[in-house]
């Protein structure tokens, strides 16, 4: 069975990544089964860049293949933000309650016609320490104006889908897993994990 090692250290993450990649022939694994892995500064200008450089350097040290993945919300009433700052909004310590909090008292004033946004994930698969391809993902909603539901990670008790009046965190993971961003994004990187499966 061929190793996936997902690049990244946050447990809730790792679960929707391996729920949506399911049923595949895939040992999926993280970084933390490789507590001496190199660092990742993610000092890139796009989730792209930032899901590029973590599959390529970790790709390069574990010499299998790699999945970087870097995802966020973008805020249209606050020019993108927090985008790829998202994680750490609110600060190094990356606390989801904190961040989301942040969003509220930014947008105290804003009326609901002016509160749309949408999520992006960027997914990267690299062997080896080479890109093999790259995959996005965008699902839009609109910025509740309170916390609403318990279900999900991030910013999902904030993202409303307009089509349920619900956040991804009222919906759960089953209708979220079947519109949300990594969703997307994956789908696009499954057909081409399939390719290389075969191969």
């Amino acid at each position: 069975m061929k190793e996936l090692l997902v690049a990244t250290k946050n447990k809730k993450k790792l679960k929707e990544i391996k729920d949506l990649l399911k049923g595949m022939c895939l040992k999926i694994t993280s970084l933390e089964d490789y507590p001496s892995a190199p660092r990742i500064v993610e000092n890139g200008k796009t989730f792209r860049e930032n899901a590029i450089k973590k599959a390529v350097k970790i790709s390069a040290y574990a010499k299998c293949m790699v999945m970087g993945e870097d995802s966020g919300l973008c805020i249209d009433s606050l020019g993108g933000r927090p985008g790829i700052y998202s994680s750490r909004f609110s600060g190094k310590e990356k606390n989801d309650s904190q961040n989301n909090l942040k969003v509220l008292r930014l947008m105290r004033n804003v009326p609901k016609n002016k509160r749309s946004a949408h999520y992006v994930c960027a997914v990267a698969l690299a062997e080896y320490g080479k890109l093999i391809a790259t995959a996005e993902g965008t699902c839009h909603g609109r910025i509740a104006e309170d916390l609403k539901g318990d279900a999900g990670f991030g910013y999902d008790p904030l993202f409303l889908i307009v089509r349920y009046n619900k956040t991804f965190a009222e919906l759960g993971e089953r209708l979220k897993h079947q519109m949300s961003h990594r969703y997307k994004a994956l789908e696009k990187a499954k057909s081409l994990l399939k390719k290389l499966l075969k191969s």
